[in-house]
């Protein structure tokens, strides 16, 4: 038998204000989003916001739906809508931000696992990683550098 150790490295912002410009104009893009979000039933709004290596930046929202299975994550609507307006564009960071109608979100909020494997799908395409800064309605921000991070042992199509 032999154990492989798997270590991943975030690093933490105290305030959107430490943040790079370029992201945290990207953050604010994602909150604004996160407003717009539909969510009636669950009361937990998430907003996403990437950027295209053009410079372009796309926004997406979650849109929950009574058919629970049948909505979407804000990071796969931006993804999605990056894909099919820009297939050949390379996504470099993006900016997720989270917020509860029951309580306020203090702590970093990262995305689900559906999500991950989604961004995996698209970082392993276009193969320069994705920067995924990530926080809740307010507090710390915390960034990784690749999706890799996140999902360390991604599944993608070279496995098929």
């Amino acid at each position: 038998m032999k154990n492989i150790k798997i270590e991943i490295n975030l690093e933490v912002f105290d305030a959107v204000s430490e943040l790079p410009v370029s992201i945290q104009k990207l953050m604010n893009k994602a909150h604004k989003a996160r407003e717009g979000a539909y969510a009636p039933y669950s009361g937990f709004k998430v907003g996403a916001a990437l950027q295209l290596k053009s410079g372009e930046i796309i926004t997406g929202n979650n849109q929950e739906n009574a058919a629970y299975p049948s909505g979407l994550c804000a990071e796969q609507v931006a993804i999605f809508h990056a894909g099919s307006q820009n297939p050949d564009a390379t996504i470099v960071s993006m900016a997720i931000t989270a917020k509860s109608l029951n309580h306020v979100l203090t702590s970093p909020i990262a995305p689900c696992g559906s999500c991950r494997q989604v961004l995996a799908e698209y970082e392993v395409k276009q193969e320069p990683s994705i920067e995924i800064y990530f926080m809740g309605e307010t507090g710390k921000i915390m960034k990784a550098n690749s999706v890799k991070d996140l999902l360390p042992l991604i599944f993608d199509g070279s496995l098929l």
